[in-house]
């Protein structure tokens, strides 16, 4: 899971940069991409200069390509179950009368297992992304402390 070793003679400078690396990745916020766009350019500036901010760049890539990893996957289970439930369900009537939206002619019994799949895997992908703020945080505070940090369930595709 996680391990934390401290490093000896990092500099203040290896430390900021290593911790504006994970940092970056909260851009995503305002920027699309931009949590592989900064941390890329942090750490291909860097990762020559500095074993320090070379392992820490590579934990953030790596966790930022496992999560894409995980939304892609929780994206094919969803997506597909909620798209076929809406087309079993065609002939379903929307009317809007006021301020009250009902929905008519839409079977939930018959699909309330697919349905209980899917809003699992968006659930999964809202916890994904609430996990994902905390360990950036966290790792941030780890690499300005001067501590190697390793995220948790990360698949290590740069080596």
């Amino acid at each position: 899971m996680e391990t934390t070793t401290p490093l000896i003679m990092e500099t203040t400078s290896e430390r900021n940069t290593a911790a504006f690396t994970h940092l970056s990745t909260l851009s995503q916020y305002i920027i699309p991409f931009g949590n592989y766009i900064f941390p890329i350019i942090f750490w291909s500036s860097y990762k020559d200069k500095s074993e320090f901010v070379n392992h820490h760049g590579k934990q953030t890539l790596n966790f930022q390509l496992s999560l894409l990893l995980y939304t892609l996957i929780l994206a094919l289970i969803a997506i597909p179950i909620f798209v076929s439930v809406v087309l079993q369900n065609i002939p379903m009537e929307a009317v809007f009368n006021d301020e009250d939206f009902v929905i008519r002619n839409f079977n939930f019994q018959g699909n309330i297992a697919l349905l209980s799949i899917g809003a699992t895997a968006v659930v999964l992908f809202g916890l994904l992304k609430f996990v994902e703020f905390f360990l950036v945080i966290y790792a941030s505070i780890k690499a300005s402390n001067g501590e190697l940090y390793n995220y948790p369930l990360t698949i290590p595709f740069l080596k």
